[in-house]
């Protein structure tokens, strides 16, 4: 089951809600609920608390950034931290109460995931955006409307991020019992003024940023308020009567331990921490906040102590995530281009073909004897030949061209803007050379060859025959007796 925070919207525009829900559903997910259950469990939690006088100073815990903040930096707060859970890990309660304890939950969110053993999994709306990839899922190609009955999407009591209404009309008119702060400075002020001043600060709302749509990985900061407004928008009408259902038992509360804190943090971890965050394009730090410290050094600190942890450093986890895609389109024995990467650039050149009237071609190709090299040689042996193979590959095509390893011992190759005469001509280049290569590797005459198979793209032919129509000319390259280009 699949919990999908509200601000999901934002982040797959221009697809509507129903639409990603939907698509989560085609990706597999059992059910895609909207976080409003927690929203409404914790609005409630934090609704009884503030009904319960006197309780002197209360602080917001629904921010897994400040709840850290203030049990590695600030102990002294964490008897003033609200005994309420954050909503993803309320909600998930309330769903295996319903559905049973052996549910498994996932939650996607904008930022760094949150940490609790009470959520099977959490990923950010890139990673849903990489399921729907694999899934090969499309978004914007479901329907309009929902394919199945929803979970519940409204609202009776909550705002979004779990706190109630009541709270907050009452706080429109009474600042004594209400104070709104926004970044972890704050804390430092708070913590004088509770542990040093003694003085009762009421309800106190802290959150990292102006909320998850402020986050950096949100979006730029200009487009604060459309986000806002597209979220209001897509908002359903609020429910006159409780949209949780009271037969099902979940709690909402929750305990902080302090943590030890070190006195110093080592310069070798802190050095390493900063090597992995990078510098900015000027050639200096970030510093750019989004982890809740002012500078990428205080961060690193902070890290080395244990005290944050680099899943909340909004550059480091973009690098990783443009690595982790340039990983994925790179084959990791030979370094050619992956199966998808192929499959994509190939509907891409018939789409630029029919346009332009240009013409491209495919190239099959499959070791002749792959086989009796892996039995006889070695597996290891076999491994440095696909990596000759692939070097030769590489050499004989443009910086336009594309060459993937399309699986085990066979390659393809896309070539832009050839005709059928020059793709064999190229076919031809890279038989020669893999012949060659045997020679040099000190292998028998005649193990080490390739059949190639070469087709044109016809525009009067149907899309998917192009692939097959490569392969067919492979199997006539191999029945004329191998090491032959047909």
């Amino acid at each position: 089951m699949l919990i999908l925070s509200p601000e999901s919207v934002a982040h797959f525009y221009p697809a509507s809600p129903e639409q990603l829900i939907n698509a989560c559903y085609e990706a597999g997910f059992r059910a895609v609920t909207r976080g409003v259950i927690g929203d409404e469990l914790v609005a409630a939690e934090y609704l009884k608390l503030w009904e319960q006088e006197p309780w002197g100073t209360m602080i917001r815990s629904t921010d897994p950034v400040v709840v850290d903040a203030v049990r590695l930096r600030f102990p002294e707060l964490v008897p003033y931290l609200a005994p309420v859970t954050v909503p993803p890990v309320a909600e998930a309660r309330y769903l295996r109460a319903q559905y049973g304890a052996d549910l498994k939950i996932v939650y996607a969110g904008i930022s760094s995931p949150l940490s609790s053993t009470e959520l099977d999994a959490a990923i950010t709306f890139g990673d849903l955006d990489q399921i729907f990839r694999i899934r090969d899922v499309n978004v914007l190609s479901q329907p309009i409307f929902f394919d199945r009955v929803p979970e519940e999407r409204r609202r009776h009591l909550s705002a979004a991020g779990g706190l109630p209404l009541p709270l907050l009309e009452e706080a429109r008119y009474s600042s004594r019992r209400f104070r709104k702060l926004r970044g972890l400075d704050a804390l430092k002020a708070v913590a004088r003024a509770v542990a040093v001043d003694r003085l009762e600060l009421g309800f106190v709302d802290i959150l990292s940023s102006e909320g998850p749509l402020d986050h950096p990985l949100s979006g730029p900061r200009e487009e604060l308020f459309w986000r806002r407004e597209l979220l209001a928008s897509t908002e359903p009408p609020r429910s006159r009567y409780p949209v949780v259902d009271t037969a099902v038992v979940a709690s909402a509360g929750a305990t902080f331990a302090i943590k030890e804190r070190a006195v110093r943090p080592d310069p070798g971890a802190v050095s390493s921490i900063l090597e992995q965050i990078g510098l900015g394009p000027n050639g200096r730090p970030w510093d750019c906040r989004a982890c809740g410290y002012d500078t990428c050094r205080r961060f690193a600190e902070s890290a080395a102590l244990g005290r944050a942890s680099l899943r909340q450093c909004a550059p480091y986890q973009e690098r990783r995530a443009d690595e982790a895609q340039r990983a994925a389109a790179a084959d990791e024995l030979t370094g050619l281009s992956t199966y998808r990467v192929l499959r994509e650039r190939l509907a891409f050149e018939i789409e630029r073909s029919k346009r332009s009237n240009e013409g491209f071609a495919v190239l099959f190709l499959d070791l002749d004897r792959f086989k009796q090299v892996n039995d006889q040689y070695g597996h290891e042996a076999g491994n440095e030949i696909l990596r000759a193979v692939a070097e030769e590959i590489k050499h004989a095509v443009r910086a336009s061209d594309v060459a993937a390893r399309y699986g085990g011992d066979e390659f393809a190759v896309i070539l832009t803007r050839t005709d059928l005469d020059g793709a064999t001509r190229v076919a031809e280049a890279i038989r020669a050379g893999i012949e060659g290569i045997g020679r040099r590797l000190g292998y028998p005459a005649g193990l080490i060859t390739v059949s190639a198979g070469v087709a044109g793209f016809d525009h009067n032919e149907p899309e998917g025959d192009l692939l097959i129509s490569a392969d067919r000319a492979l199997y006539r390259a191999k029945a004329a007796g191998r090491n032959a280009v047909a």
